[in-house]
C-alpha cells in the first residue's frame, strides 16, 4: 500500500520538474532573443555593425578632403554605401544552409560569367573586366571573391578535416579557375584576392603545417612562369617596388609621393584638409587606391593607428564569429571571408607605403568606389547570417 502511494507522488514529481526545466529554458532562450533587441529581428550583429559604419563614416570625412572638397562624390559614395548596406542586410537575412545549397551554383555561374568576359565583355582602360547585360554593367570578377570561399566550404565542410590531399588538389584546382579567368583580362589584384580567398578556406579548414610548405614550394617553382606570363606595365609595378627611384618620375613616382605624404604627416598629421601632396595634387590615385596617404598626411600616425584599431575589432569580430559557428560551412565561410578582408588590408596599406607592388588593391570601405564596397558589404551580410542565425547570441 505505502508503494503504490509513493510511486504516483514520484511521477507527478518528475513532471514536474521536467515542466519547470522546460520553462526555464524558454524563458532564458525568450530572454536571450529580447537581449539582442531590434538587431536580432533584423539579423544584424550590434558590434560588427557600428564598427563598419564607423569606418564608412570616416572614410567619408577622409574622401571629402582627398576630392578637393566635392560634395558630389561624397555623395555619390554615400549612395554606393546605401546600396552596399542594402546587399549586406539582404545577405543577412539567409540562413547559412540555405547558402550551402546555391553554393556550386553561384560559382558555376561565376565562371561562365567570367568567360562570357573574354569573349564579349566591355573593354575600359585597356583592360575587358566589364560583362554588359544591358540592364546593369558590371564586374564578374567580384563575385568570384563570394563564390570561391563558398563553394570550398561547402565542398570541405562534407568532408573530414583537415583536408586531405586529394581534396586539397581539388579546392587548389577550383580556385585556379576564376584566378587564371580574371588574370587574362588582365586584373592582377582581383585574381590576387580571389586566390587568396581560396588559400584562406584551406587554413581555416585547418590544412597541415607541410601542405602548406608543399604549395609555398610550388609557387615559387612557378614564379618564373607567372612572371613571362605578366604584362609589361605589370612587371615594371614589380621592378618599382624593388627601386622606385630607378624611374621617379614615371613608375616610380606613385610610390615616392605616397611615402612622403605619409611621413610628413607625423604624430597628429597636417590636420583634416591641410594636405599639401594631396591638395596640390603631387600625389595620383589620392580618392581611390592611395587615399590610406592622405590619412597618414593628415591625420598622422595617430589616424592611422585609429584606422587600424578598427580594421583590427573587425576581424577580431568576424573570426569570433567564426570560431563560435554552430557547423563547418558557416565556420569555412566566415573564417575565410573575414581573413580576405584582412588580405585587403594588408595588400593596400602594404603597397601605399612600399612594402608591396602596387596591384591595384582599394582600401577597403573607405577608397572611393561601389563595386568592391558592394563585395565587401555582402561579405559581412553573410558573416552577420552565420552569427545571427545562431540558436545562442554570442
Amino acid at each position: 500500500m505505502p508503494t503504490c502511494s509513493v510511486r504516483p507522488w514520484r511521477r507527478k514529481t518528475r513532471r514536474g520538474q521536467v515542466a519547470r526545466t522546460n520553462h526555464r529554458a524558454l524563458s532564458e532562450l525568450a530572454r536571450d532573443h529580447g537581449d539582442r533587441g531590434p538587431w536580432y529581428r533584423l539579423h544584424l550583429d550590434a558590434p560588427l555593425l557600428l564598427a563598419l559604419l564607423l569606418l564608412c563614416a570616416f572614410g567619408l570625412v577622409v574622401l571629402y578632403g582627398a576630392s578637393d572638397q566635392d560634395l558630389a562624390t561624397v555623395e555619390r559614395q554615400l549612395i554606393r554605401l546605401g546600396i552596399a548596406s542594402l546587399f549586406m542586410i539582404a545577405l543577412a537575412q539567409v540562413p547559412p544552409a540555405r547558402l550551402r545549397v546555391w553554393s556550386p551554383v553561384l560559382y558555376g555561374v561565376g565562371v561562365l560569367m567570367l568567360i562570357a568576359v573574354l569573349l564579349v565583355g566591355d573593354v575600359g582602360k585597356g583592360a575587358q573586366r566589364w560583362l554588359d547585360l544591358r540592364v546593369i554593367r558590371f564586374q564578374p570578377s567580384e563575385l568570384l571573391k563570394l563564390a570561391v570561399p563558398m563553394m570550398l566550404a561547402w565542398m570541405l565542410s562534407a568532408r573530414r578535416l583537415p583536408p586531405t590531399l586529394p581534396w586539397v588538389v581539388l579546392a587548389t584546382v577550383l580556385t585556379l579557375i576564376p584566378v587564371i579567368l580574371i588574370a587574362k583580362q588582365p586584373d592582377l589584384g582581383t585574381s590576387i584576392l580571389v586566390a587568396s580567398a581560396g588559400v584562406m578556406v584551406l587554413f581555416v579548414a585547418g590544412l597541415s603545417w607541410w601542405m602548406i610548405l608543399a604549395l609555398a614550394v610550388a609557387a615559387l617553382a612557378v614564379a618564373p612562369l607567372v612572371w613571362f606570363g605578366l604584362h609589361d606595365y605589370q612587371r615594371d609595378r614589380v621592378l618599382t617596388f624593388l627601386n622606385p627611384e630607378m624611374d621617379p618620375l614615371g613608375a616610380g613616382y606613385h610610390i615616392i609621393q605616397s611615402k612622403i605624404a605619409i611621413g610628413s604627416g607625423g604624430i597628429d598629421g597636417k590636420g583634416w584638409l591641410n594636405g599639401t601632396q594631396s591638395h596640390l595634387e603631387f600625389l595620383p590615385e589620392r580618392s581611390t587606391d592611395f587615399i590610406f596617404a592622405v590619412i597618414g598626411e593628415e591625420f598622422g600616425f595617430t589616424g592611422i593607428l585609429v584606422l587600424l584599431a578598427i580594421y583590427l575589432f573587425i576581424i577580431l569580430r568576424g573570426l569570433l564569429i567564426a570560431a563560435r559557428a554552430e557547423d563547418r560551412f558557416g565556420r569555412l565561410l566566415a573564417g575565410s571571408l573575414t581573413l580576405v578582408f584582412f588580405v585587403y588590408v594588408f595588400v593596400n596599406t602594404g603597397m601605399v607605403t612600399g612594402l608591396l607592388p602596387v596591384v591595384g588593391v582599394p582600401l577597403p570601405l573607405i577608397s572611393y568606389g561601389g563595386t568592391s564596397m558592394v563585395t565587401l558589404m555582402a561579405g559581412f551580410g553573410i558573416i552577420m547570417a552565420v552569427q545571427t542565425h545562431r540558436i545562442r547570441p554570442l
